[in-house]
């Protein structure tokens, strides 16, 4: 007798958590642990076995990134503001919704987290974010690597009461921690006082946000519920926040640890075999190579944050040369089936330089930075053994960064702004864009003044009823920015060759313009991704693209044909062309 499909899956399902929990628990009862686990996030014992190598995404798939308040309109909840403005604006251009964290919290915007199981009253209830969730493909952060100092966790671990007395990491100020990564300057560990005498929590970014302790069993226990709660209300996928920081050992780095990813792959199986069609996507901003290394063999993240793309476009259009970002990209691997990147040049944080590292220069960084503060940006530092400061952050809006290049200001800001996210948008991935890049916000620099933080630079809030009337009249660089996006994003989803698994070819046609190949997975459609990254005229002969001669090539941004393919392309400054073979598909 053929066993029902159910007891198949879920003995396959048991094997696997168990296999995980061996390497991350080597002394527990990993039979019994594995099993409290599943009842968790199976209760009725249903589940089944994903594909693997499934690609759950395809060209129309675009992702908006946003805090929940974002958008703010008197008399009503800022979640349902959020949902009738993309249900208005964007319905045809995005299909999915990163709500950065809409919990309740105590600091850093939402990331440092009081309480996991409720929406923050501010923002709205669960049946808002529901209510996205039906619209949209709902990503929400699951920050683990630390929770709020005002947690009620955290206040059990300061007066020794179970269970929060045992799920925060805790460190010595005797431990040898030199060679610790890390991306702020403040003391690692906090001295709390507790009446089993002092303690030392570990706070990778700040006191307020205090480490948890992964070595525990029973934090892992709750904090598997908390996923359990998050897919019951329509979160499709999890982005796991500075997860390469969440397992600690003293005298390491204590940065990607084996065990670390071991737990991604845990949290990949637990939710797989459930929701078969949700998503992880690794937030880790690190050099490229240990960024890679999320992939796993596979069976790690589904997706991981391009984190070198923002500081190497912005480079590239800044000083007019597309150099480093071709060596980038040229050594970049294709994302295997059922992997792929999630490309970013502009979120709530700003350009990360640590994925910088290795791929340009310290000279080149600092002459960025610089330029960067001359254009109105603030710029975060970590600290490096011995005491060293070093820049970690540039915090500034996008589009004030686009305002000229290394020479000073200029008239192309816009056609800069618009060709950076074009060279997004074609490349081998998920497009992710923040609301503000939308709206071309400009640097809010009384947030600054009012927080004291430099990300505040880069996190607005609009008027919603004074955003509608910028993006009604059609003179407003927010509305030319908005119209000019849109009109880019809703081309791409409808190219086969613009999948994000879809191959992708370098192509070398000098620094001055930066140039690639898409083919579709079935190979009947090319696009050719052609972009001057300077602020002068370039011609490139089309004899240099080995255009196929028994093909009509089209433009998909302007329409323009081409029919000599002896003659040439004449790219104004800034200019982006989608050179295809096939045109209007679906």
């Amino acid at each position: 007798m053929i066993e029902p499909v159910e007891h198949s899956a879920i003995s396959e399902y048991r094997f696997l958590v168990e296999n995980h929990l061996r390497v991350i628990y080597p002394e527990i009862d990993h039979t019994a642990f594995a099993q409290t686990l599943i009842d968790i996030m199976a209760p009725d014992g249903i589940c089944q076995t994903p594909e693997t190598h499934q690609n759950h995404w395809d060209q129309r798939d675009a992702v908006m990134i946003t805090y929940g308040d974002s958008l703010l309109t008197e008399g009503q909840q800022p979640l349902e503001t959020l949902l009738q403005f993309s249900k208005t604006f964007l319905k045809e251009t995005i299909n999915g919704i990163h709500i950065l964290p809409f919990f309740p919290f105590s600091s850093d915007d939402g990331f440092s987290i009081i309480d996991y199981q409720q929406v923050n009253p501010k923002l709205g209830n669960w049946d808002h974010i529901n209510a996205i969730a039906e619209e949209f493909h709902l990503m929400s952060d699951l920050v683990i690597n630390h929770c709020s100092s005002q947690s009620e966790w955290f206040q059990q671990f300061k007066q020794g009461e179970s269970p929060g007395k045992d799920y925060f990491f805790c460190g010595s100020p005797d431990d040898d921690l030199s060679e610790v990564v890390r991306p702020r300057t403040n003391d690692l560990l906090q001295r709390i006082d507790t009446p089993e005498g002092p303690r030392y929590a570990w706070c990778t970014f700040s006191f307020d946000q205090v480490d948890l302790n992964f070595a525990n069993p029973q934090l892992l226990q709750e904090i598997v519920k908390i996923v359990k709660l998050y897919l019951d209300h329509g979160v499709k996928v999890f982005r796991l926040d500075a997860v390469a920081f969440i397992w600690k050992v003293a005298g390491t780095n204590c940065l990607s640890l084996p065990e670390t990813h071991e737990l991604v792959r845990l949290f990949r199986t637990l939710i797989q075999f459930v929701s078969p069609q949700a998503m992880i996507i690794t937030e880790t901003n690190i050099p490229n190579r240990e960024n890679l290394a999320y992939f796993g063999n596979s069976n790690e993240a589904h997706a991981i944050y391009n984190f070198s793309l923002p500081p190497l476009l912005v480079n590239a259009l800044l000083c007019g040369s597309c150099q480093h970002l071709k060596t980038w990209m040229m050594s970049m691997p294709p994302a295997l089936h059922g992997t792929t990147y999630l490309n970013f040049i502009a979120s709530h944080d700003g350009i990360g330089l640590r994925p910088a590292e290795g791929l340009m220069d310290d000279e080149e960084i600092n002459e960025m930075v610089s330029r960067m503060e001359q254009f109105g940006g603030q710029i975060s530092m970590r600290s490096l053994a011995g005491g060293e400061r070093r820049p970690y952050e540039i915090n500034i809006s996008l589009f004030d960064a686009m305002r000229g290049t290394l020479e000073g200001e200029d008239e192309w800001q816009i056609q800069r702004f618009l060709c950076a996210h074009a060279i997004m948008f074609a490349l081998e991935g998920i497009p992710a864009v923040y609301i503000h890049s939308f709206l071309g916000t400009r640097n809010d620099q009384s947030a600054v003044e009012q927080t004291g933080q430099n990300r505040s630079i880069n996190r607005h809030r609009w008027d919603y009823d004074q955003l509608q009337e910028q993006l009604a009249n059609e003179t407003s660089t927010h509305a030319h920015i908005f119209q000019g996006m849109c009109h880019l994003l809703k081309v791409r989803r409808q190219q086969p060759a613009f999948h994000p698994n879809a191959t992708q070819f370098t192509l070398h046609l000098g620094d001055s313009v930066f140039a690639f190949w898409r083919q579709s997975m079935y190979r009947q459609q090319s696009i050719f991704a052609i972009n001057n990254v300077t602020n002068q005229e370039q011609i490139v002969p089309l004899s240099e693209i080995n255009l196929i001669g028994t093909d009509s090539w089209v433009d998909l941004i302007s329409g323009e044909l081409y029919t000599d393919l002896r003659g040439d392309l004449v790219l104004n400054p800034y200019q982006v062309i989608w050179l295809t073979n096939l045109r209007e598909q679906t």
